[in-house]
């Protein structure tokens, strides 16, 4: 039996080809951030043999030439956190940056946490405050004027305060990211 995994960049190519509905095939997978985007672009995933929707990791990619419909899937028991547009004007929408904020003043936290992702290309980013970055799925790269960290996922990357970088990805990535103090969006 084929064990496909399909990840991110496979539901991306697809929904920009308008398709709502990603069919898998018996034993075929999606990856968590690919899951991510499907919900994100309201592609549907279903099993092929049931026409039931999966759960993220759970099913297949499309085949190519396959009719698809749109729509948005929620898995039962799957807790999924949808990632809004990144609330600063970084002037690349080609990148398709997401955030979404977690934790942080206005839950009495003097540290912020959320989830980032972004697709293929880079930003310069300014910051006045601490922050880690662990990497979920996806490639992260950091640069600063003399070093480029490399994150893959499970991988956990330390910036300091003060410190003048490029958020940048090859393709994809997705990662957590944990500020101090929490005002992060103030500082850039």
């Amino acid at each position: 039996m084929d064990r496909r995994v399909h990840t991110a960049d496979d539901v991306l190519r697809l929904a920009r080809t308008g398709a709502t509905e990603l069919v898998l095939a018996p034993g075929e997978r999606l990856t968590p951030l690919a899951h991510d985007v499907a919900k994100e672009h309201r592609v549907r995933v279903v099993q092929a043999a049931t026409g039931t929707p999966t759960a993220p990791g759970s099913g297949p990619r499309d085949e190519p030439g396959r009719s698809v419909r749109r729509r948005l899937h929620h898995a039962p028991g799957v807790a999924t956190m949808p990632l809004g547009p990144f609330p600063v004007a970084l002037h690349r929408p080609e990148m398709d940056v997401r955030l979404s904020d977690v934790a942080g003043a206005e839950h009495g936290l003097p540290m912020a946490a959320g989830v980032m992702s972004l697709r293929e290309g880079s930003f310069p980013w300014e910051l006045d405050y601490d922050e880690v970055e662990y990497v979920i799925e996806g490639e992260l790269h950091i640069t600063t004027a003399d070093q480029r960290v490399i994150g893959r996922p499970g991988d956990v990357i330390a910036v300091p305060k003060g410190s003048s970088i490029t958020f940048g990805t090859p393709s994809w990535a997705k990662f957590l990211y944990v500020t101090y103090p929490a005002d992060w969006s103030g500082a850039s």
